[in-house]
C-alpha cells in the first residue's frame, strides 16, 4: 500500500473526481461549473443518502448502468464509496444505494467479519481506490449472527470455516448478550460498531481519517423498509 505517498499525491480531496454525467444522476447533487469536484466524505454520505431514499420510495434511476458508462470507466475508476457489507442476497449495496457501474468498491463477508485478506481489499479501497467514504453495513435480521448467537447460546462446534465465521462474531456477541432486546439484532448492531472502530484505528486508514480525506461510518440497512440508518457519523 502507498499510505501516506497517496495522500501527499492526490491532487484534490483524495484524488477522487466525478463527473457532471454522474452527479446528473441525483437531483439534489449540483453540478460544479468546472466540470469536476472533489468529493468529500459528507457529499458522498448525501448522495448515498439520497440513492437509498429513491430504493425506499420504489424511484430507482439505476444511474451509471449503461454501455456508454461501461466504456467510460473501462479505462480507469474513482469510485464513490467503498462499502463493507454483508454476503447477504437481499442486500445488495448498488440497488441499496441506487448507483450503478464504477461507483462502490464493495467487500462483501459473512456479516462483514474481518480477517488479514478482507481488511487488505477495504484497505485497498481507501488507500488505492481513493475513497473518501468506507460504509460497514450490517444488516436485520443477519443470518449468519443468527447461526452465531445460536451456535455459542447452545455451546457447540460449528461445522468446517463456519467455526471461523462464529469466532469472528464471538466478540460481538460478547459485547450484546447481556444486552436488553432482540439478542440477534443487538449482535448485529455491536459487530458494526466494532468493526467500525476497528478500522477506524487501522494502521492504513487512520491516517486518513485523522486528517479528514476519508471516514469511516456504520449502516444498518431494514430489510422491512430498505432504509439504510447510518450510524456513527462522527
Amino acid at each position: 500500500m502507498r499510505g501516506a505517498t497517496v495522500l501527499a499525491a492526490a491532487p484534490l480531496w483524495g484524488g477522487a473526481l466525478w463527473s457532471p454525467n454522474a452527479l446528473a444522476a441525483d437531483s439534489n447533487a449540483p453540478i460544479p461549473a468546472s466540470g469536476n469536484s472533489p468529493l468529500t466524505p459528507e457529499r458522498v454520505l448525501r448522495i448515498l443518502e439520497q440513492g437509498n431514499r429513491r430504493w425506499v420510495a420504489g424511484r430507482l434511476r439505476h444511474p451509471n448502468q449503461t454501455v456508454a458508462r461501461r466504456e467510460e470507466v473501462a479505462a480507469g475508476q474513482h469510485p464513490l464509496a467503498t462499502v463493507f457489507s454483508c454476503i447477504d442476497s437481499r442486500v445488495p449495496p448498488e440497488i441499496v444505494f441506487d448507483r450503478g457501474v464504477g461507483d462502490l468498491y464493495v467487500v462483501r463477508t459473512a456479516a462483514q467479519t474481518n480477517d488479514g485478506l478482507v481488511q487488505g481489499a477495504v484497505e485497498y479501497g481507501v488507500d488505492e481506490a481513493l475513497t473518501p467514504l468506507l460504509v460497514v453495513m450490517g444488516h436485520q435480521r443477519c443470518g449468519a449472527v443468527t447461526f452465531a448467537v445460536e451456535t455459542l447460546n447452545a455451546g457447540q462446534e460449528p461445522p468446517a470455516h463456519l467455526e471461523d465465521v462464529v469466532d469472528a462474531l464471538r466478540p460481538a456477541y460478547e459485547a450484546a448478550k447481556d444486552l436488553p432486546g432482540d439478542q440477534v439484532d443487538n449482535t448485529i448492531r455491536a459487530q458494526i460498531r466494532l468493526t467500525v472502530r476497528q478500522l477506524r484505528c487501522d494502521p492504513v486508514l487512520a491516517p486518513y481519517e485523522r486528517s479528514g480525506r476519508a471516514h469511516v461510518v456504520g449502516a444498518y440497512y431494514s430489510l422491512d423498509t430498505g432504509a439504510v440508518e447510518f450510524r456513527d457519523r462522527t
